[in-house]
């Protein structure tokens, strides 16, 4: 049978080709490139104009912080991707939480978050929403019936990360879905992790796709990004009018950047969850290590959902816990492996295409309290490790020799 020719509309494009190609239309000029526009403000052609346009009665650009053609393309190719309606950038991940909230959440409102998520989300969420009133429920990850028990008349969001940072915990996005808009409330599902070249939370019934840019979207961990992905609507009504007053605004060169990095989104995210799915096989069998949280493997709890949700792949990160007889030995050895360490550097981001490893007690969970930590499972001895495009038997060789110096 021939294959089917007839030109597919951009609609039909697969992630990989909008990576590529969703962007404005290019400029008078007809660059290849995108362009980088950096300016902070824009020529209008006339008084009338100008009013219209800062009214939101006509388009066109009118102050960085309020758009920008390099953003906008970046918007662009990030909402395709995402199956979504639109989508609004951000200076950075925790920015496009914070925008969440403040647009979504006033006081009295509810929220319910899984207590394995990213250690700055819980104490963004948990503790300084809660100096305004938002209460927050913290409940199990892979617990549906715990979600659904927490919901209460006053439950507006519930937000997931799936997987988790940095155990790896899946959550089931259709069935979060499902008891939110029972409750009447949104879904949120941060797909740091996945990206959407594995994962789709939209079309598995989220309501807003949440990203830090900083991670696999750029890929070479060079700035800070963030985004929303939603409705046009939500956008437009919710999340534009409280960016035009707080200025969680992400520059033009940082946006460019970025939608640069997604071009290649694709070859990386296959390459590094191959490498991590070998490197997670080598943990499981070394004899300092306890156990490998990883959803690639069979022994992870989560990993059938995880296969069905994330396109048959585990992702780029893993963790790994180390044996020890106490929480201080656990952190002495964690600390020597990691400087022990040549090939994979300690540097808390992710995505890169460098391996990096880090110890998360102490640094992306080090403002919570030891019993919130032990509530999300991150002990002293556990070792994060996001896996780069390095040819595995080389990070083998770096991890076996970083173990055998252990005392």
């Amino acid at each position: 049978m021939s294959a089917d020719v007839t030109p597919k509309k951009p609609s039909a494009w697969h992630p990989e080709t909008l990576a590529v190609h969703a962007a404005v239309a290019p400029s008078q000029y007809g660059e290849n490139s995108e362009a980088l526009y950096l300016t902070s403000g824009y020529e209008q052609p006339s008084a009338e104009i100008a009013a219209a346009r800062f009214a939101g009665e006509e388009a066109g650009y009118t102050y960085a912080r309020l758009g920008n053609p390099t953003v906008t393309s970046f918007e662009q190719r990030l909402a395709a991707m995402e199956g979504a309606e639109a989508s609004i950038a951000t200076s950075s991940g925790m920015s496009a939480i914070l925008l969440l909230c403040m647009s979504l959440l006033r006081s009295g409102d509810h929220v319910i978050c899984s207590h394995s998520m990213f250690g700055s989300t819980i104490k963004l969420i948990g503790s300084e929403f809660a100096k305004f009133g938002v209460n927050t429920t913290f409940v199990s990850q892979t617990d549906v019936d715990a979600w659904r028990n927490a919901v209460t008349p006053n439950t507006k969001l519930l937000f997931a990360e799936t997987p988790t940072n940095p155990l790896t915990d899946v959550c089931d996005i259709a069935a979060l879905s499902q008891i939110a808009h029972e409750a009447g409330a949104w879904l949120a599902v941060d797909n740091c992790f996945a990206s959407p070249i594995l994962q789709k939370p939209i079309a598995l019934g989220a309501d807003i796709v949440v990203h830090s840019g900083t991670k696999s979207l750029d890929g070479q961990g060079r700035v800070m990004a963030g985004a929303l992905c939603a409705k046009q609507a939500l956008v437009d009504e919710s999340f534009s009018p409280l960016i035009r007053s707080a200025g969680m605004t992400l520059s033009p060169f940082n946006a460019w950047v970025v939608l640069k990095g997604l071009e290649t989104l694709g070859v990386r995210m296959r390459a590094q969850s191959a490498s991590a799915q070998v490197l997670a096989e080598w943990l499981s069998v070394q004899p300092a290590v306890k156990r490998v949280f990883y959803p690639g493997l069979q022994s992870h709890g989560q990993h059938a959902l995880a296969m069905r949700q994330q396109s048959g792949m585990g992702g780029g990160v893993l963790s790994f816990e180390l044996h020890a007889d106490s929480s201080a030995a656990g952190r002495a050895r964690a600390f020597q492996v990691l400087n022990q360490l040549s090939l994979a550097k300690i540097c808390t981001n992710l995505g890169d295409t460098k391996t990096l490893a880090s110890h998360p007690a102490s640094t992306s969970h080090g403002r919570l309290t030891e019993a919130q930590r032990a509530q999300a499972g991150i002990s002293q001895a556990l070792v994060r490790v996001s896996v780069g495009l390095e040819h595995i038997d080389d990070l083998k060789v770096d991890f076996a020799q970083a173990f055998q110096a252990l005392n």
